[in-house]
């Protein structure tokens, strides 16, 4: 088990939390702890938007309880409807889980029996909560902040060398089919991970100006990159279907087949090494050197001779094109970053486990 940044902050926040309620003299500490527990994020940005809904939370799960408390009194069934009134208040402003577990928190610990007045003990309580929201905030804020960017290519890099790797074995008819479906849904779930990362590194706020121009291009590259990723990957799954068929082509178009293959595999591999600079821009030049186009028409021919038999073979002529129109964009967009921002060197960081 991997004890990830996320980890590490979450008790750190909870240790201050309390450690700082404890100071202050709040009557029970806990709430605080509790209050750090829900309001640690995996970015900056998203512990900003959680800590202000878990504000509106807090006021609405504390607010309830003091009126419920006058109206009512504090018997299990009246806090049993106060529960019920908080949660579909926070429905009613869309407030995600967290934050509504921040509302029932605050809803039950004010109604409990005290003996200070109800609305000194709701303030305190309110207090603490947002003691341990804010306690959350300034942790995510201060210690290990997360660089998505670095993680994100990193996760690309690893993704796409996988995906590669399988092309290269499986268009070769040399992968064990129940292994090579047993890695593609894991490699399924990394590019979903793929994607969550896009979105946390997109959330991220640049504050200079000079910088922002740069931070566009870079959204505009990593989307495509991992466009790309998801194309390659769909081109393995369409080659799996078809693999146990491929002996019905004739042998000059499955050698070209691999040819073809290999070619954009290789484009593909060029581009993200070039990328971070190991090696030396790709030459587009070299791109015209393609016959995939010949490969689409022998395919094509053969589907006109007999339909039923090769079919099954257009969708792999799809995934095949859209996979080298997907690879020739993303070298538009490398050459156009390259070109505007030559002297930023892109570095990779050790990978850090943010969950």
């Amino acid at each position: 088990m991997k004890l990830g940044a996320r980890m590490f902050k979450t008790g750190l926040a909870v240790a201050i939390a309390l450690y700082c309620a404890s100071l202050l003299g709040f009557p029970s500490t806990v709430f605080a702890g509790f209050a750090a527990v829900f309001a640690i994020q995996p970015s900056i940005y998203q512990s900003f938007k959680i800590t202000i809904k878990q504000l509106h939370a807090n006021f609405i799960g504390v607010t309830t309880g003091i009126i419920l408390f006058y109206l009512l009194g504090n018997e299990p069934i009246v806090v049993g409807i106060s529960v019920v009134i908080v949660i579909i208040l926070c429905r009613f402003f869309k407030l995600e889980k967290s934050a509504v577990s921040i509302a029932l928190i605050a809803v039950i610990s004010v109604m409990e029996t005290t003996s200070m007045e109800i609305y000194q003990f709701g303030i305190l309580r309110f207090l603490s909560l947002m003691l341990g929201i804010l306690s959350a905030f300034v942790v995510n804020l201060v210690f290990i902040p997360p660089k998505y960017e670095s993680t994100l290519f990193q996760h690309i890099e690893q993704v796409t060398a996988e995906i590669l790797q399988w092309l290269r074995v499986t268009i070769r008819h040399l992968s064990d089919d129940p292994s090579l479906k047993k890695e593609m849904q894991r490699i399924n779930i990394e590019l979903r991970r793929m994607d969550e990362l896009y979105l946390l590194f997109s959330e991220e706020r640049i504050y200079l100006q000079k910088n922002r121009l740069m931070r566009a291009r870079k959204l505009v590259l990593f989307r495509q990159l991992i466009k790309v990723s998801h194309a390659s990957f769909d081109l393995l799954k369409t080659i799996q279907i078809v693999d146990n068929r491929t002996n019905m082509i004739p042998k000059d178009i499955q050698t070209n087949l691999v040819q073809e293959i290999d070619f954009v595999i290789h484009r593909h591999e060029h581009m993200l090494l070039s990328f971070i600079g190991k090696i030396k821009r790709y030459d587009q030049t070299i791109a015209k050197s393609s016959n995939i186009q010949e490969f689409i028409d022998a395919l094509l021919n053969l589907y006109k001779e007999n339909e039923s038999d090769y079919l099954i073979f257009l969708p792999l002529a799809t995934k095949l094109v859209t996979y080298d129109r997907e690879l020739s964009h993303l070298q538009s967009l490398l050459n156009s970053y390259d070109h505007f921002h030559s002297d930023e060197k892109f570095k990779i960081i050790p990978k850090r486990d943010l969950d």
